[in-house]
């Protein structure tokens, strides 16, 4: 079974009695950190805009793509409770080097889709909330990336805390924002019925797809996992992994709630209204204010900041454990995060349509997630990789159909595009 080196374990049940404390807190956690990638600036980009310009009708993609997170993001997981290395670690001693250098330029381009959308979202916060040009945001959003990546130099489980303090002020707004909005719930469970209205919603469906299934977060995961954990025996790989799935179950179940949030505030405060530009995230702030008052559209406006700061941390650790694990390789922060940030300053330098590019960045990212789903499922069915957690065949079977629903509606899009 392949296994990482690791630092001296710590035992999880020692003397086969209860679970010792730390090893329980150890496990539990990290799957806050991966689901801050599915409320970042990307999803209220889609999730807003879809349910703007289309009411409740995309209600069921959220759904379907948040069920799929708890699967995707719980094989992540396994994967490093079961070897005690990352995904692109375990690719790169897995597979031929033409392949692993292959995903690895493909993670590399999706990281600069993933830093559009975070930079983009916490330059408009920033913009909405003191009037700071677009430009200055996004470089304040690329610097505070620096700040919570510091954090995690001095012990993961307060970058862990700051991430987690964060995602709640994302949840807590939007909660609070669904509570005052009038939503129509005859309406809301029509919109659970799969159904689409012509190009533009599929390419929202594809969009929410990418912004909620991504690609950084699925070989993120694989590495939040503490490596000092013993899993010594059969008992504590099962305590372990039930362990794990509570937590990508609450963490994920919360995101899903967000996401959900986001559409139904936006389906009922904007569909069908003479309110201008409400498929924008600035609209929607204006909007908002209009429909509700200024006290919403500023808990609107921080829970995007919140957005934008967590996502920008996650996404640069997202980068150098892509980098370090498929190339073995280590740059500069700095250098690293100038590259991938600069597509995002040309975008805003540009004054180009800042919602739009972030709609497009989630397309993008929807298309990179089968090069980190098909190598996960792959490897996870591999009893010499997984030991005893190998997938079941009928995991491995569900994991193919997600893979597949989500290569399919990429070419569908693709199709529809061209066409």
């Amino acid at each position: 079974m392949f296994r990482a080196a690791s630092r001296t374990p710590v035992p999880l049940l020692p003397n086969g009695e209860r679970p010792a404390a730390v090893g329980r807190l150890a496990l539990f956690g990290p799957a806050f950190v991966a689901a801050i990638a599915y409320v970042d600036p990307g999803n209220f980009a889609t999730n807003v805009a879809g349910g703007a310009s289309f009411g409740y009708l995309l209600l069921w993609v959220i759904v379907v793509a948040n069920v799929m997170a708890m699967f995707v993001q719980s094989l992540s997981a396994k994967l490093g409770l079961a070897t005690g290395a990352n995904l692109p670690e375990v690719c790169r001693e897995t597979f031929r080097r033409p392949v692993v250098r292959g995903l690895w330029v493909q993670a590399e381009l999706v990281a600069m889709a993933t830093d559009l959308a975070e930079v983009i979202g916490g330059a408009i916060a920033l913009n909405l909330l003191f009037g700071l040009p677009l430009l200055t945001g996004g470089i304040i959003t690329g610097a505070v990336a620096f700040g919570l990546l510091a954090l995690h130099g001095r012990g993961q489980r307060r970058f862990q805390g700051a991430i987690t303090g964060l995602f709640a002020v994302i949840l807590i707004g939007f909660l609070v924002m669904l509570l005052r909005a009038p939503v129509e719930p005859a309406a809301a469970a029509a919109g659970l019925v799969p159904a689409f209205e012509g190009t533009e919603s599929l390419v929202l469906a594809t969009g929410i797809l990418g912004a909620t299934v991504m690609p950084h977060a699925i070989y993120l995961h694989s590495a939040l996992i503490p490596r000092g954990i013993e899993l010594a025996s059969a008992r504590q790989r099962r305590f372990a992994l039930r362990t794990q799935r509570v937590d990508v179950m609450t963490a994920m179940g919360l995101a899903g709630l967000v996401n959900a949030a986001m559409l139904l505030i936006a389906a009922a405060l904007f569909y069908g209204s003479d309110i201008a530009a409400t498929d924008t995230l600035a609209g929607a702030h204006a909007g908002i204010a209009f429909t509700l008052d200024d006290s919403a559209a500023l808990l609107f406006a921080l829970a995007l900041l919140a957005s934008g700061f967590a996502s920008a941390g996650v996404g640069t650790f997202a980068g150098q454990v892509v980098m370090q694990g498929f190339i073995r390789r280590r740059i500069p922060l700095l250098a690293r995060r100038a590259l991938t940030l600069a597509p995002a300053l040309v975008v805003l330098a540009l004054g180009l349509d800042p919602t739009w590019a972030l709609v497009i960045s989630q397309v993008v990212l929807s298309f990179g997630i089968p090069f980190a789903l098909v190598p996960l499922l792959l490897l996870t069915r591999r009893r010499d990789v997984m030991g005893d957690l190998a997938n079941r065949r009928s995991t491995t079977a569900v994991a193919a159909v997600v893979a597949g629903v989500i290569i399919a509606l990429n070419a569908v899009l693709l199709a529809q595009l061209v066409g």
